[in-house]
């Protein structure tokens, strides 16, 4: 695996598209839970508040929905939650992501695998950003880069997940992409969390921030921060079209970040068909589908078995290229 060809997996994550599965009416969750990751103010607590209350909006769920944030170990203390101590609640949804698949395939969460849960359905993929506070002198990616590259010390750049984690390939994707030969000399710094990561940015602890769209909007909508790279292929529409791509500057970096769930391994049948089935009605609601244009969402509709297969896959692209970096051996 190379980092060309996470690259071109990172973009063909746009094409995905999945029947849904049987309507399952008979089971509706007594006290509906989504259980987020991390801190709030990230992608993961994004992923379940907003779905809880959309779903609930279009009636998929008749109770609002509890979102538990459980952060630490880059998603390994929720995961390990849920396989030990709540192995059979129906009620129970956990956000995740390409982070989550990268700490599976790096054996970030010590004794558990991708088989202990079970996929439920994505609801989106989320186009990586590189930023820096607003009062940044950087006002390029490449201007960043080649402060790195000149001294790596100098720069250190902070994300949501843990030392290679997602956030952190993202960075070294960059990095490698703009020729900087030794990758594992980029200073990445690690927070429970996109929020924590950019309070970190603001505080002048760390000089640039690497995440996902959903999780920076908020701050750039704030004033707080400035996007000076997306990983898509090409600009996006909308309020984001003012932000640069990393390709339109010369770095030839793409990044994108599924967003979905999983759900306990003793889930009864039952309750995980109709979790896969609100799942895909949200997403193929037209409120979804706003939701996914203002928060810079991409296409990616997978469920039910497919979406276990996509993940599967996922967790085996992430291992060869992390051995390609000497992250894992």
């Amino acid at each position: 695996m190379t980092f060309a060809k996470l690259r071109l997996s990172a973009a063909a994550l746009l094409i995905g598209a999945a029947a849904l599965p049987a309507l399952a009416q008979d089971f509706q969750p007594e006290n509906p839970e989504c259980i987020a990751p991390a801190n709030p103010g990230g992608g993961w607590d994004f992923t379940c508040r907003q779905v809880g209350k959309e779903m609930q909006d279009l009636g998929l769920i008749s109770k609002t929905m509890q979102v538990v944030n459980l952060a630490g170990g880059g998603g390994g203390v929720a995961f390990a939650e849920v396989v030990n101590k709540r192995s059979d609640d129906n009620d129970l949804i956990v956000a995740a992501s390409s982070s989550t698949a990268t700490r599976l395939a790096q054996g970030a969460y010590p004794g558990n695998s991708i088989d202990q849960v079970r996929w439920l359905g994505s609801i989106g993929a989320d186009y990586g950003v590189i930023a820096v506070a607003a009062d940044s002198k950087v006002q390029t990616l490449p201007e960043l880069l080649e402060m790195i590259k000149e001294d790596p010390r100098s720069v250190s750049v902070a994300g949501g997940s843990a030392v290679g984690g997602w956030d952190h390939l993202k960075v070294l994707i960059a990095a490698n992409a703009f020729g900087i030969e030794d990758v594992r000399k980029v200073k990445y710094v690690a927070f429970d969390g996109g929020g924590e990561a950019v309070t970190q940015l603001l505080a002048g602890s760390v000089q640039a921030f690497t995440g996902d769209l959903s999780e920076a909007k908020g701050f750039v909508e704030s004033g707080d921060i400035r996007v000076i790279a997306v990983l898509a292929p090409e600009r996006l529409d909308g309020e984001f079209a003012e932000f640069p791509t990393a390709r339109e500057q010369g770095v030839d970096a793409l990044g994108a970040n599924w967003r979905g769930f999983y759900a306990p391994g003793g889930m009864s049948d039952a309750a995980y068909d109709a979790w896969v089935s609100k799942i895909g009605e949200l997403y193929a609601s037209d409120q979804w589908k706003e939701t996914m244009k203002v928060n810079g969402l991409a296409p990616l509709d997978l469920s039910g078995d497919e979406f276990q297969a996509f993940v599967a896959e996922s967790v085996a692209e992430i291992q060869a290229i992390s051995r390609e970096i000497g992250i894992i051996k």
